[in-house]
């Protein structure tokens, strides 16, 4: 075979595997896709969606009284009439002091080809109302849930001491109790409960732009890989403890209209991980199939386009069973088991091919290199990108090294030799 056809062959087996792996990304994204979408959905039923616990709401209500002097005639006299009337007024108010703890356990689950980030939380809260207004009057303190379909567990709702949680009924996704309040009364509310929610879990204060007066909130977590969602606060400390961290959130005075919370830590997706080795796989393909036509021509060895569509399925081979073993076993075991079959079908076939040698050794180590090592580095995220060029720009530059004598038009003018027994 001249040595034109034979590159045009190699091309062609390239293009068959690339367009392989383009089916099976696309196959992967819309199982990924389709799973998501329909699972979504029971996960949230069975354990709860992101939760935003906002905080309590203290109104007070009071009424003024006004005189009105009317004049009315009666007959042909004209009569002065007074009256008194009574007008409500309705005033929202801030606690003097807010402290909050949270309890954060991670409990991620997979489903199909997706994990999801799910979280049991333990919240307890107490906030101080101190009654500086010279009128008395009621106040509404009220509790709204994070969740209205969520299940809250030991909920407690005290004033003062004395939990009404059995007496109360919720209403619009929350709960709410009127007392009469005096001036220069204080009065405490602590409220709290058990629940399970997905993904994040966030403290709101009021809305607008709020005043946090004496305010903590501790939050403990059971993992180290934290995030806050976007416009939160960050914590103003924060120490490793119990496997976990121990964050604080302290404002003697401030004016915030942004919120707290915490990211729940989600590993590697299955699915987007198949769906994107699929996608860079020919990249890997195209090394792999450079070095061996570059040994291959410097050692006159006969390696047909044939066998490299062959080589080419085995790479393929790798990304099928990932794909259809990583939403029934963890990840690691299905790259692995991946790797090893891949890497076993490539090593026996170049066995028979070329030689033992050649197929342990120079094969065997650069399938490592541009099919494993290539799909190793998507595992570092934010990482992928740089690892895939330095590789890439090593490759070429060994490459360089090892033909930089060779005089192509007699290399590629010679006919091979047999392969070796």
């Amino acid at each position: 075979m001249s040595p034109v056809l034979r590159i045009i062959g190699i091309v062609f087996a390239f293009f068959v595997t690339s367009v392989g792996w383009l089916i099976l990304g696309g196959i992967t994204t819309s199982r990924t896709g389709s799973q998501s979408s329909a699972l979504r959905g029971e996960v949230a039923e069975l354990w709860g969606s992101p939760q935003t616990q906002p905080a309590p709401t203290f109104t007070f209500a009071w009424v003024t009284r006004r005189d009105i002097v009317r004049t009315e005639r009666v007959g042909s006299e004209d009569k002065i009439i007074r009256e008194h009337v009574f007008d409500p007024h309705t005033k929202d108010m801030s606690p003097s002091s807010s402290r909050i703890g949270v309890d954060l356990h991670l409990d991620r689950r997979l489903k199909g080809l997706v994990w999801y980030a799910l979280y049991d939380v333990g919240f307890q809260g107490k906030w101080t109302y101190v009654h500086k207004e010279a009128t008395a009057g009621k106040l509404t303190l009220a509790v709204a849930f994070p969740d209205a379909q969520a299940i809250y567990d030991q909920f407690r709702f005290a004033i003062d001491g004395r939990d009404h949680a059995a007496s109360l009924r919720p209403k619009d996704g929350g709960v709410a109790m009127e007392i009469d309040i005096a001036p220069g009364q204080s009065v405490t509310l602590e409220v709290s409960y058990r629940s399970r929610g997905m993904n994040e879990w966030r403290y709101a204060p009021p809305s607008g732009v709020a005043g946090l007066e004496d305010f903590r909130l501790e939050m403990a977590t059971d993992f180290v890989d934290i995030d806050f969602p976007a416009l939160t606060m960050s914590p103003s400390s924060k120490e490793r403890k119990d496997g976990g961290y121990l964050l604080v959130w302290e404002f003697r005075q401030a004016l915030t209209g942004r919120g707290i919370g915490m990211i729940m830590p989600s590993p590697i997706q299955p699915g987007e991980l198949a769906s994107s080795l699929s996608f860079s796989a020919p990249i890997s393909l195209l090394f792999f199939f450079l070095v061996m036509y570059v040994l291959a021509t410097l050692r006159d060895i006969d390696i047909h386009p044939i066998n490299y569509l062959f080589l080419g399925a085995a790479f393929l081979s790798f990304h099928l069973l990932f794909a259809y073993s990583v939403d029934h076993i963890q990840v690691v075991p299905a790259f692995t088991v991946a790797s090893v079959v891949s890497l076993l079908l490539v090593v026996s076939y170049l066995r028979l091919v070329v030689s033992a040698r050649f197929a342990f050794v120079e094969a065997a180590l650069a399938q490592l290199v541009y099919l494993i090592g290539f799909s190793l580095a998507h595992f570092w995220d934010g990482f992928t990108g740089l690892t895939v060029t330095v590789l890439s720009v090593a490759t070429i530059f060994l490459l360089m090294q090892l033909t930089g004598r060779v005089r192509w038009s007699e290399a590629l003018a010679r006919k091979p030799v047999q392969r070796p027994s």
